[in-house]
């Protein structure tokens, strides 16, 4: 690799030598064009090449390494940046590392950078940065549907849908994970308006069918979180 580095180089100009990456390099000794070249797990290796050419161009420039660093490299056997991957896992809406590596090729390779125990410590696994991205983009979904939901934000001129869609936009954002997390949940059986506001009808599920804080402690907590999120008075019963 290190052989069809150099030879990649020639003609080139400096700033252009710094552009051959390590796909370039296993493009470039396949001898057919469908087979690899180089082993995955052996692709982290010619990253030492792709060193030589940095610190050469280092001293002709005059400059520090580093400079020629301008963003940070996750994967370094493709050569993939976190924007790039951020970028890559939020538009198209990623939702596996496969994924990942098919859309940009990170973790295709020695495979290092997809989480810990690989050939090489990472500060940044694509395990956690998918996960962090994921949640990222569920809460903007549910903050979406809140939105939608809310419409001009009145919860009482809202339509029945709409406050229905509100309701169950903000228990699936702050009650339902903790509901879950016991193995219990809840479900809305129905929505009355009343003189003095609303009453909704819930039913409990799982573990929560039998907790002794159904009707007291949760009860009260999932009653003050939707009239705080509502801006309006809401009663919460059990059935």
């Amino acid at each position: 690799s290190s052989d069809m580095m150099a030879e990649l180089c020639m003609e080139k100009t400096v700033d252009e030598a710094l552009k051959i990456t390590n796909i370039d390099v296993e493009k470039a000794l396949r001898d057919d064009i469908d087979i690899p070249a180089v082993p995955g797990q052996k692709m982290h290796c010619s990253v030492m090449a792709y060193d030589v050419i940095k610190k050469a161009a280092s001293i002709y420039k005059g400059v520090d390494m580093s400079e020629f660093e301008t963003e940070f490299i996750v994967c370094e056997c493709a050569r993939v940046s976190l924007d790039t991957l951020k970028e890559v896992i939020k538009l198209n809406k990623l939702g596996s590392i496969e994924q990942i590596t098919d859309y940009t090729k990170a973790g295709g390779f020695c495979k290092s950078c997809i989480k810990p125990g690989g050939h090489e410590k990472k500060d940044v696994y694509l395990v956690d940065m998918l996960a962090e991205i994921t949640e990222e983009l569920n809460k903007e979904a549910i903050s979406k549907k809140i939105k939608e939901a809310k419409g001009d934000g009145n919860f009482n001129a809202m339509s029945l849908v709409q406050r229905l869609r509100s309701i169950e936009s903000i228990l699936e954002e702050y009650i339902r994970p903790t509901l879950k997390a016991d193995n219990g949940d809840v479900e809305v059986i129905d929505l009355k308006e009343v003189e003095d506001g609303h009453e909704l009808y819930i039913q409990y599920k799982g573990e929560c069918m039998s907790c002794s804080m159904n009707t007291t402690t949760t009860l009260a907590g999932m009653q003050d979180m939707l009239n705080f999120k509502l801006k309006t008075n809401l009663r919460v019963m059990v059935v």
